[in-house]
């Protein structure tokens, strides 16, 4: 997943190398030139040195290059003292310090925009994926699960994976660098180490074993608490009718206590890298100082005094870099199960595309026909719908009714493919609705729902939602068509005013008329009306029907009515009884009939 990420930004991860291979080379350098310097500026070493020429073939480039190094010294001694040579030697070390701290900042600012921008990317890429699934999968999915992965998950790739690449480039050069020469010095030394490393990788690699387990517990829990606490702001009005604070608190200290305890589990592993990785590293030390003081009491040492220090400076400067190494070892299993989750939401499979080559079809000229339409939800058996055969003329009104769970809503939602069909077709002017591009299907239909979905933004906004460039003189005339025009002038900023989440500051009947001017603005070929007035009162009611009416000359219509006295003038009523079609025919027609149609006519009348 990350390598997909990552490619965008290889520049700087080739500046961070690059980077980090100088700051090495500085550090080993600084080191290789004052420690043998120090040697003889405190009189460890007596011998007198004359400089060899560099490219003197007798001798290796190590032996040049240390000769040399010792002569520098001695000649500086000669000329301005041991005192002024010390204080060039510190301001020798102050310099390459200052270069190989530059080369480190430099590294790690550079990486800077690739871990931002990643975690950006991966953002952008699942918010995009959400908004391309279908709508079944957020009725399988709970909202507060998707909203934990792209907020928590998210955040745990940042500070677990993409917070150790800046250790994975960086240490593997400092890793390898520093074994070169701890090779170069001592091959003896090196092979003893080595020996010995395996045991002490083993044991760290034991702790983070279970680590990704952990981790992927850990937020399988903050995803339950997300959810709660979704649950508990869409709920915020039942939970206060029925008092039921204290028993939404039991709930949420329930699943607290248990990411607590999770996520305890994890920090304790965690916490646990720093100090065995420091003891660790300290008895690789020791055991390697033990061997080579040994060998040089017994003067058998492969290398003498002055090349062991260095040797032991070199070896305690690879610790870090393992020990980071270590640490990336726990984030990066870590992140892993926060990847996996992320990867559920971007590897879920669309059903709902858009064929290779689709159709065009820019307006409704004829009709809209259901032919012999089945349609059963994933994963179950039961059908909802079976056999459904019907036809909306172009300028037609086609309403819907039946009982609670008879499979009204589903059927639209069929038409502009949230779901689609298990059998059958449904076709446009002869096309069939499959083998159209989905936007442009979408673009031919408007949508009126029982729910009037608003976003926190200003009546503009809103209406002009989903309408490219539209003008303020064209809101303002959808607005009036549906009724709205008057009372969003009455607001402090009129257009400009926001109507709250979910348009939480307006009544029923005001978001209603919102999103009829909405629909009225986008001037759909086909109208889809869902339960519209159903939750109204009857003069919102009245001011939302007369509104509805006017959108409806120009549309052509499918009604799903809750309310019959608001479809008494449709072209053709359909009854619909567990999925079925069981009658149909105009309102004065079916109540003559006497059947399902005026037992539910009947009802509302009592």
């Amino acid at each position: 997943m990350l390598r997909h990420y990552v490619a965008p930004y290889k520049r700087y991860l080739i500046g961070s190398l690059l980077l980090n291979l100088l700051s090495a080379v500085l550090n080993v350098f600084s080191f290789l030139s004052i420690i043998p310097m120090l040697q003889l500026l405190f009189g460890i070493d007596k011998q007198t040195y004359a400089f060899v020429p560099w490219g003197d073939a007798s001798m290796s480039f190590k032996d040049i290059l240390l000769n040399n190094l010792y002569y520098y010294t001695t000649q500086l001694m000669e000329t301005y003292g041991p005192s002024l040579t010390l204080l060039l030697l510190g301001l020798f070390l102050i310099t390459a310090t200052l270069l190989k701290t530059g080369a480190y900042f430099g590294s790690a600012a550079v990486m800077v925009p690739m871990r931002t921008g990643i975690v950006r990317d991966i953002r952008n890429t699942v918010y995009e994926k959400i908004l391309r699934l279908p709508l079944s999968f957020f009725s399988e999915e709970k909202k507060g699960d998707i909203i934990a992965r792209m907020s928590g998950d998210v955040n745990e790739i940042e500070n677990s994976i993409t917070g150790s690449l800046e250790m994975l480039v960086k240490n593997p050069i400092l890793i390898v660098c520093y074994f070169s020469v701890l090779l170069y010095t001592s091959w003896q030394l090196t092979l003893f180490a080595v020996l010995v490393l395996p045991l002490l990788v083993w044991a760290m690699s034991a702790i983070g074993r279970r680590l990704k387990r952990q981790s992927l517990e850990a937020q399988k829990k903050w995803s339950e608490t997300m959810a709660q606490l979704e649950e508990t702001l869409g709920g915020m009005r039942i939970i206060k009718a029925f008092t039921a604070e204290d028993k939404m608190q039991q709930r949420f200290e329930g699943v607290t206590n248990d990411y607590r305890r999770q996520i305890g589990r994890v920090s304790i592993r965690m916490s646990s890298a720093h100090p065995v990785s420091e003891f660790l590293g300290t008895v690789l030390i020791v055991l390697v100082l033990w061997y080579g003081g040994t060998l040089i009491f017994s003067q058998r040492a492969p290398i003498d005094a002055p090349a062991f220090i260095f040797y032991m400076v070199i070896l305690y400067s690879i610790i870090q870099p393992l020990k980071d190494f270590s640490r990336a070892s726990y984030n990066i299993p870590k992140g892993m199960a926060s990847v996996e989750r992320v990867n559920k939401i971007l590897h879920t499979e669309n059903p709902i595309q858009s064929p290779a080559h689709p159709k065009t079809l820019e307006h409704l000229e004829k009709e809209i026909v259901f032919s012999h339409v089945g349609f059963t939800y994933p994963n179950t058996q039961q059908p909802v719908l079976t056999d459904i055969s019907l036809s909306v003329k172009r300028g037609q009104t086609l309403a819907i009714v039946g009982q609670s769970g008879s499979g009204k809503s589903t059927l639209v939602d069929l038409l502009p493919r949230y779901h689609d069909v298990s059998s059958g077709s449904i076709t446009i002017d002869g096309i069939d609705v499959r083998d159209l591009d989905i936007l442009d299907l979408r673009g031919l239909i408007g949508n009126v729902n029982q729910e009037a979905i608003l976003f926190n933004d200003s009546f503009f906004n809103n209406i002009a939602f989903g309408v490219e460039n539209a003008t303020r003189e064209q809101v303002e005339e959808a607005a009036r068509i549906a009724n709205a025009h008057d009372f969003i002038m009455a607001t402090e900023a009129g257009y400009d005013t926001l109507v709250g989440d979910r348009g939480c500051r307006l009544s029923g009947g005001q978001r209603q008329r919102v999103s009829i001017a909405r629909a009225i603005l986008k001037a759909p070929d086909i109208l889809i009306l869902d339960e519209a007035t159903s939750a109204l009162d009857t003069e919102s009611e009245r001011l939302v029907q007369e509104a509805l009416e006017r959108l409806m000359q120009k549309c052509t219509t499918i009604a799903i009515a809750h309310r019959l006295s608001t479809i008494r003038h449709a072209d053709e009523i359909c009854v619909l009884h567990e999925g079925r079609i069981v009658e149909r025919g105009t309102h004065d027609e079916l109540l003559a009939r006497g059947g399902q149609y005026k037992f539910l006519h009947d009802m509302q009348q009592a």
